[in-house]
Order: structure tokens, then sequence, then C-alpha cells
């Protein structure tokens, strides 16, 4: 199925949505807050409108946080499917930090095949193929991962939901290395893992499926993990309960 994706119309598809946001962030904009209390604005209504109108070319189903009230009935026997998350990081993108996503991910049927994770404040994208994994910044593409740390162990975290729990799952990592902490907001974290700029990312936090699902077709391509820390297995993606289990990258 992914040879017949034309990926760099689905970068273009990511850039689009990512222009139409930057209108609003570089703006005065209004936040709503959802049922969840979880914030939404103006951006991901807009980002969500390009990317499922743009996605139509292939004709398969489309789950979203936007639209993610498909009944399991119907939605657990989707053979390919398309998950997005039409604003990753609506907090960093309310703080302006620059640190939100546009992800777009194809399942097949519970493994993330396909991935694109566009960050428009900052204007990197990172996305893969059959292949390999990369990045474009500047106009210029690089294959992933660009790094590895050889004397220091960096441990990368999130920079709305650091937690007890997650301090503590830190302080039990056993290393002979320096360890480092650094912090970032939405998929880029694990995109750093994919990129080697970071070496593990433990989430002892909620996080819906979309919140990882490209990310993690990219850091899979690096010939890393995502691994549920319920099961000791790679993340599945489609399940009855779209809520993804505390995890690690590395």
């Amino acid at each position: 199925m992914l040879s017949n994706i034309n990926i760099n119309y689905i970068l273009d598809i990511a850039k689009k949505a990512g222009k139409e946001v930057l209108k609003i962030y570089n703006k005065d904009f209004e936040v709503e807050y959802k049922s969840d209390k979880s914030p939404l604005t103006k951006a991901d209504k807009i980002s969500h409108q390009i990317i499922v109108e743009g996605l139509k070319e292939y004709n398969l189903p489309i789950l979203s946080e936007e639209g993610k009230n498909i009944p399991y009935e119907e939605r657990k026997n989707w053979e390919y499917f398309w998950m997005i998350d039409p604003l990753d990081g609506t907090k960093e993108f309310i703080k302006r930090n620059g640190e939100f996503t546009i992800n777009i991910a194809l399942i097949h049927k519970d493994t993330p095949v396909f991935g694109v994770v566009y960050a428009p404040a900052i204007d990197i994208l990172y996305f893969n193929d059959k292949n390999n994994a990369y990045k474009i910044e500047n106009n210029k593409k690089f294959t992933l991962p660009l790094h590895k740390n050889k004397d220091k162990l960096v441990i990368i975290a999130s920079k709305s939901h650091m937690n007890t729990e997650t301090k503590k799952f830190i302080d039990t990592i056993k290393t002979d290395k320096k360890k480092v902490f650094i912090s970032k907001g939405s998929s880029l974290k694990l995109c750093l893992v994919a990129e080697g700029i970071a070496d593990i990312y433990p989430r002892l936090a909620p996080t819906m499926e979309w919140d990882t699902a490209a990310a993690d077709a990219i850091v899979r391509k690096c010939n890393k993990k995502t691994i549920d820390l319920q099961t000791d297995k790679l993340l599945k993606y489609n399940k009855k309960n779209l809520l993804n289990n505390y995890f690690i990258v590395y």
C-alpha cells in the first residue's frame, strides 16, 4: 500500500496545513476547551479540514482527534487507514514556543507504516518511506538517524506532562554514562529519538494513539522501538480504547 502513496503529496498537505496554522499562531486567537478540559483552537479545526480534504484522494478511512467517534465495530476491520492529529501540542501552540506539530500516519491494521510530522513554526519536517526515515530542514534532506551520543545518555521528556512517575523512572535507568535531561513538546520527542539527539523517551502519562502514530512510524524506520510498558511489546494502534498505555521509546 505504501508504494501507492505519493509521499510528496502527503508532505504538501502537511505543509499546507502548517501554513494556515501559522497564520493563526501569529495573531491573537481564542482558546476553547473540550469536555475533557483539553484546549482547542481555530488552528486545530482548519488543519483538520485541510488534511481530511487532501486525504480524500486515497479513499481510505480517517481516524482523527477531531473526528474520533467512529465505533470500534466499524473500524476494527479496517485494513489501512489514516490516523491524524491536526495539531499535536496545542498547549505548546498556546504558549507560542513553536514546539507543536501536524501529524499524519498511515496505519496497516495495528501498525504505523508511514508518518509525517511537520513542525511549521520551526519549519522542520520528519517522514519515512519503505526503507528509511528522513528530516528536512533548511530545504536539505537528511537520512535518520543523524547523531549518536557516545559519552552521555540523553533522556527526553514532556514539557507539559513531567510527573513524579516519570522522574522515578528516570532515576531507575542504569548507565555508566552521564545522564543528560532535555524536554520538548508534542511528537517532536519521538522524532528526536529517531534523529539520535535523544536516546530514550519515557512516557508515563496519558497519550492518545494519534499523538504518537506518525512519529512512531518514523522511529521504527530508524531501527528503534516504542515499547508498551504493560505488554512489553511494540505499541499497537486501532485498539478498542484509543488511549495508549505508558510507553518508552529507545
